[in-house]
């Protein structure tokens, strides 16, 4: 009996981890689907017109899918071999969290839209279509902003001194009879402002309040491009450091995970060191 249960849980972790088999793939291809179709299910719910002819089905649709889901997450902590490390795994905790907003909609009004959490799950879609070679990619932006966040802070800092600034200076200016009634509404504008995005809510009405706004606006422009310039910098440093040298004819410019050099077409030795 135990031997045949082994066989099963065996047999469970095969078809629902791994993606090598017919049976895999094809698990791993449903899921995705499912998952789409759960978080269309949750958009469409909350349009009010289809809300109101619809919501019968929908309600129904939410519940088949979170059962679904449900039985798939017992089937993953049953048939895995490290249930303790599976269930505190990032998937894991994914996993949970896509199925628990229909719970507890039964007591909470309105948390069952939280289920729009389920696409963080189309993560695995890197591991079903063989993907995990742009994960490397992904490693260089996250070195790259990890190594630049000192300079982003000072960044934000001084931005935040900026508008601080800029949107007291506006408060006097302007004052409460032009919509500017507090410190902290003025440093709102000054930031709709600053980041370009200019809502229009609020809008000096003086010569010297417009004169202002003009001054924000230009320095707007500039203030985007540092971040930008900062992050750009750390990506070509982090890309050159991943660079690997051709000992035959010297080119620097072979990718980390290349097996020949792209201007000789030389092997490259397991031991040429990285740039």
């Amino acid at each position: 009996m135990e031997v045949m249960d082994r066989k099963t849980r065996q047999r469970i972790y095969i078809i629902i981890f791994g993606s090598n088999t017919k049976a895999g793939k094809l698990f791993d291809i449903l899921l995705l689907i499912f998952i789409l179709l759960s978080v269309l299910t949750v958009m469409l719910d909350s349009v009010p017109a289809l809300h109101r002819n619809w919501q019968y089905w929908f309600i129904r649709a939410e519940w088949f899918f979170t059962v679904l889901f449900t039985l798939e997450y017992l089937l993953r902590i049953y048939s895995s071999p490290d249930k303790r490390g599976y269930i505190f795994s990032f998937y894991g905790i994914i996993d949970l969290l896509s199925i628990l907003p229909t719970y507890l909609s039964l007591f909470f009004i309105g948390y069952k839209y939280l289920m729009v959490i389920r696409i963080i799950r189309l993560l695995r879609v890197f591991r079903i279509l063989k993907l995990v070679q742009f994960l490397g990619a992904s490693k260089v932006l996250m070195q790259s902003l990890k190594a630049s966040r000192f300079k982003i802070f000072v960044f934000l800092e001084v931005v935040l001194t900026l508008v601080v600034i800029l949107g007291s200076m506006m408060y006097l200016i302007e004052g409460p009879e032009n919509g500017f009634d507090s410190i902290p509404r003025s440093i709102y504008w000054a930031i709709v402002t600053l980041t370009t995005v200019g809502y229009g809510d609020i809008a000096p009405q003086t010569i010297g309040g417009q004169a202002l706004a003009s001054l924000v606006m230009i320095l707007g422009y500039a203030i985007i491009a540092v971040p930008t310039g900062i992050i750009t910098v750390e990506l070509t440093r982090q890309r050159s450091n991943t660079r690997i040298a051709c000992t035959s004819c010297g080119n620097i410019d072979n990718d980390e995970d290349a097996q020949y050099c792209k201007q000789c077409g030389s092997q490259l030795e397991e031991n040429s060191k990285s740039l």
